[in-house]
């Protein structure tokens, strides 16, 4: 009888981390749309970049000395391209993915350059955390997230 309950017991336990578990083929298509993201503001394509958030949207970029809804989502794209900057090249650093259910959250360094007409930039990094919300289509959309400068180390 022992037996038989501590089975029940860890097969129930089980069952809970198997449901529990984040998927990584939803982990994998959100990293995805990171990458999407950072390629959409390279070849400055605001209405497939504006596509990506939720319509409910409301974050902190590094850039905005106060909180945004997707309205102000693309100023810092059209700021750098009216002064003729362009985004040259990008590198992710994934840091951590968090799936549960419909929500997923990921964090990341990215380095980056925006070039002048010229061709002359200056790299540099931030620190953002995004949380995606999966519609009932499927299709997942940043619902919240925030930029930072990186950290005094480099980092």
């Amino acid at each position: 009888m022992t037996r038989i309950v501590s089975c029940a017991v860890i097969g129930v336990l089980l069952s809970a981390c198997v449901f529990a578990a984040p998927t990584s083929a939803d982990s994998e298509e959100v990293w995805s749309l990171e990458k999407a993201y950072w390629d959409y503001v390279k070849s400055n394509d605001l209405e497939k970049y504006r596509s990506l958030w939720h319509e409910n949207f409301l974050g902190w970029p590094s850039v905005s000395p106060e909180p945004l809804r997707k309205d102000h989502i693309t100023d810092w794209i059209t700021f750098r391209s009216g002064k003729g900057e362009t985004l040259k090249s990008y590198d992710l650093e994934r840091l951590t993915a968090q799936v549960t259910g419909d929500v997923a959250t990921v964090t990341y360094r990215v380095r980056y350059t925006f070039a002048d007409k010229n061709g002359v930039g200056q790299p540099s990094q931030v620190r953002i955390i995004h949380t995606w919300l999966r519609s009932r289509e499927g299709k997942w959309q940043i619902i919240s997230g925030m930029s930072a400068p990186t950290n005094a180390e480099g980092h």
